[in-house]
């Protein structure tokens, strides 16, 4: 598909996730919208949109990096245990601070995924670099013990299911005046774009990027800075989306290249579009109830790893 197809794609699913829903509200009387139906439009059905927007490129921008820092097209902060270990801090802040503000409970999910993740590349050192299909699969067993912990403590607790209901992926909760913080991810984007040519080089190899005259473990930090920071933002925002950094920026890699510059706009707009039509699928697959869309994210982005997987066996 060409560049502008991605883009009227993205906006007739803005608009399909604008006007899709329990409550009818017909584009046609535009100037005819009642009291009620503004409401709804204001109050749920344009933050809920515009969260599902940013928060699909953000995390596929986060796998996109983690894929040039590890120099592997399979890991993500889903396949690397950000997201768990991000889990893994809520979980800390709700024992410890259970009154704490969202800023610091951000704060804290940001530096237990940005520890995970720097234990995850630590970790890689020892495994073979080729082997593409390895890294990830540690990276899922180093999740699920860090899972595991956090599942642990929080039955000590008796926080499971406030734990699960409050991290599972799901827009239905999104309202005006709780889904702001996303917007902090924004500014991650553009460093990111200033910062690409030099993700690309580290992606490269530590020989290549040090011969360019970068310097490799700097950038590589600065790197999982920015992803442990959108991670731990998105966690508390909507919670856990899986699959979504691993199957899209591989699926523009294929079409675009792997030049970061080049393809860091496209990957965040099919972030958004993947994610978009998978909340919108969502809401009318057992209409007038609801599917979380982690639900429809996983079945079909696990059905794409797969096919990724074997392409990538037979390549």
């Amino acid at each position: 598909m060409k560049k502008i197809g991605l883009f009227v794609l993205l906006l007739l699913l803005i608009v399909s996730s604008i006007f899709v829903g329990v409550k009818d509200i017909s584009v046609s009387q535009f100037m005819q919208w009642d009291a009620q139906q503004q409401l709804v439009l204001l109050t749920t059905r344009v933050p809920r949109t515009v969260s599902l927007v940013i928060a699909g490129s953000t995390i596929s921008i986060s796998g996109l990096i983690m894929q040039h820092l590890t120099q592997n097209k399979f890991v993500s902060p889903s396949t690397a245990g950000t997201m768990d270990s991000a889990r893994l801090g809520i979980l800390f802040v709700m024992i410890f601070f259970p009154s704490a503000p969202l800023l610091f409970r951000s704060f804290i999910a940001f530096l237990f995924a940005f520890g995970g993740t720097l234990l995850f590349i630590y970790l890689t050192r020892f495994l073979p670099a080729k082997n593409q299909v390895m890294i990830p699969l540690i990276g899922v067993m180093f999740g699920n013990i860090i899972g595991s912990v956090a599942t642990f403590f929080a039955y000590q607790f008796q926080l499971v299911q406030n734990m699960s209901s409050w991290l599972q992926g799901n827009f239905s909760t999104v309202m005006k005046g709780n889904y702001e913080l996303l917007y902090l991810t924004i500014p991650l984007l553009f460093v990111t774009y200033l910062f690409a040519y030099r993700f690309t080089v580290v992606g490269m190899g530590e020989d290549m990027a040090t011969n360019l005259g970068i310097n490799y473990q700097r950038i590589q930090l600065f790197g999982l800075g920015i992803v442990a920071l959108s991670s731990a933002v998105v966690l508390i925002m909507v919670g856990n989306i899986p699959f979504l950094g691993v199957i899209v920026p591989n699926l523009v890699s294929m079409r675009y290249g792997d030049h970061m510059k080049n393809t860091l706009a496209i990957t965040a707009v099919g972030g958004s579009i993947f994610l978009l039509a998978c909340d919108v699928l969502a809401r009318v697959v057992i209409a007038p109830y609801e599917v979380p869309v982690s639900v429809v994210v996983g079945v079909l982005g696990s059905f794409i790893f797969i096919a990724l997987l074997m392409r990538r066996k037979t390549a």
